[in-house]
This record gives C-alpha cells, sequence and structure tokens, in this order.
C-alpha cells in the first residue's frame, strides 16, 4: 500500500468505523505511469450512512479526503452502503468502467 493509498484509508477508517473498507489503487487501469496512486476505489459500508442520502454521504467523503483530492488523487470512485444495504446487494459493489481517456482511447 503505497502511502496516499494508506492516508486515504486511515483517514476513512478513522473517521468512519466501518464494517467494510475496501479501497482499491486502479491506476493501473488507467493512462498513468506504473506506480501511480492517482486512481482509487472505494467501497464503504457504515450505519453513519443511515438516514443520508447518497449525495450527502459522497460530500461528507469530499470533505473528509479534500486535500487528497486537491492533489495526487485524480478520480475517486465511491460505493457507499448501510450495513442493511450492503446486506441485500449480494453482487457487492460494481466493477470500475475501462479507462477510455487519453493514450488508451487510441
Amino acid at each position: 500500500m503505497g502511502p496516499v493509498e494508506q492516508s486515504i484509508h486511515d483517514s476513512v477508517a478513522g473517521q468512519f468505523a466501518p464494517d467494510l473498507l475496501q479501497l482499491t489503487n486502479e491506476s493501473h487501469m488507467h493512462s498513468v505511469p506504473p506506480g501511480s496512486e492517482s486512481h482509487f476505489k472505494l467501497v464503504l459500508v457504515t450505519d453513519q450512512f443511515e438516514g443520508l442520502r447518497l449525495v450527502q454521504r459522497h460530500q461528507q467523503i469530499y470533505k473528509l479526503l479534500a486535500d487528497q483530492l486537491a492533489g495526487p488523487v485524480h478520480a475517486l470512485a465511491l460505493h457507499t452502503y448501510t450495513v442493511a444495504e450492503w446486506g441485500e446487494t449480494a453482487a457487492g459493489a460494481p466493477d470500475s468502467p475501462d479507462c477510455l481517456g487519453g493514450s488508451k482511447s487510441k
């Protein structure tokens, strides 16, 4: 786990006390140098999201990770659930789409 990924993980874990936290560095799927930490997928399951709309959940995460999003992180795919919602999601969080930007679209 690189320093940016560790920073995101630690911040989210400390703020949300999640039942499930899956953070995946998906930078390799994009037109970036090897070892980059610029594109992430976050699956977060916590009862702290109870009663919050999806946009409110995302706003909390964006606020928490403002420094990372202003710096090295270019993209953050968010999949947020309460424990009950996660239990109803048999397939889990959706896969991220293939990158079509940069040199990969040529």
